[in-house]
């Protein structure tokens, strides 16, 4: 489970990203990354946040929660890898519902690391 100081909680965070943020694609997941500048150059920019949607189109709540939870399980192994100072927007395609946990994983994973390059 992802901490609440790695998660965006506010909406206008979740726009912010999503309309700033560098975009990388899979046929499973759209993944958007967006660095936040550092306020204070001692304490630097935060840790790195995970905010997710899910939408109807993904299928019911059942298979909604289902994939929200392989998400946040593939967030929380991304945190060691991601540098701090990062906001990160998963946004999940229908085609998450169907796909494997390693299909996931992979596609996720991927996308993160060129958002990650991409926003840099």
């Amino acid at each position: 489970m992802l901490a609440r100081a790695n998660r965006i909680v506010r909406g206008d965070d979740y726009r912010s990203v999503v309309r700033r943020g560098r975009r990388s694609a899979t046929a499973h997941a759209v993944v958007s990354v967006v660095r936040r500048p550092s306020d204070d150059p001692s304490t630097g920019a935060g840790p790195t946040r995970f905010g997710f949607i899910v939408a109807k189109t993904v299928g019911n709540a059942v298979t909604r929660n289902l994939v929200r939870r392989r998400l946040k399980a593939i967030a929380h192994g991304l945190l060691a890898e991601i540098p701090v100072g990062y906001d990160v927007v998963v946004r999940a395609l229908p085609a998450a519902a169907q796909a494997g946990w390693p299909t996931l994983l992979e596609d996720v994973s991927r996308s993160c690391a060129r958002g990650v390059e991409k926003a840099a």
